[in-house]
């Protein structure tokens, strides 16, 4: 394999770091701004703006959906079944929230780690955010299964037709779930503890901190 440039560097971890310490340590910065700074040093350093077509030294990121922060998939394993961990968090309920989710293969490695800050909103509200963005990449990645873990009761309860939807916001993202969930040709829904769903817990939260 030949040695990378810093050009290839550069744009290997715009793409692919989560970046969180830097994030932290400046006030105002988002992880999409920094990753737009280091394709501009990579330019500036001779790189010159990818065309498009190009062929490029790194694979592509799997979605450029803004708000939604994708990693490396794990090697090895299927595909066929995805588990999607997911959780939403709002400070003050309703206050600044955030959308979280987990995604793991069939043997328990994760696929990717999404977040999305959803501005002013309630908790139940940042759940089924949490939900949809996880669901939406598990189709995104031509599962045909799929288990969703949440912490979420009411969640859980009314997608599995137990509860009904009684809240004007709820229902389209309610709506909008059921409607994600019919295209794959397995599904399981579980409540778990909040301490089985910490990793989504963690996006959901670095999805407030970080504006992602």
């Amino acid at each position: 394999m030949p040695t990378p440039s810093l050009v290839d560097v550069l744009r290997h971890i715009a793409r692919e770091e989560p970046l969180t310490a830097t994030v932290r340590a400046f006030r105002g910065l988002t992880r999409e701004h920094l990753g737009q700074l280091l394709d501009e040093a990579a330019e500036q350093l001779g790189g010159g703006p990818r065309e498009a077509g190009a062929a490029a030294s790194e694979p592509a990121p799997e979605s450029t959906t803004p708000g939604i922060e994708v990693v490396t998939p794990a090697a090895g394993g299927t595909l066929n079944r995805v588990r999607v961990y997911s959780d939403g968090a709002a400070r003050g309920n309703p206050g600044p929230a955030g959308a979280g989710a987990v995604l793991m293969n069939a043997e328990g490695a994760v696929v990717a780690r999404l977040g999305k800050f959803l501005g002013h909103q309630t908790n139940n509200y940042a759940e089924y955010m949490g939900l949809l963005i996880g669901l939406q990449h598990a189709k995104s990645l031509g599962a045909r299964e799929v288990e969703v873990f949440a912490d979420s009761e009411l969640l859980i309860r009314q997608l599995g037709g137990k509860y009904q939807v009684k809240s004007p916001t709820l229902k389209p993202l309610f709506q909008e779930a059921q409607k994600l969930l019919a295209t794959f040709g397995k599904v399981r829904l579980a409540h778990v503890p909040r301490a089985q769903n910490a990793e989504a817990d963690e996006m959901s939260n670095r999805a407030i901190d970080e504006r992602m």
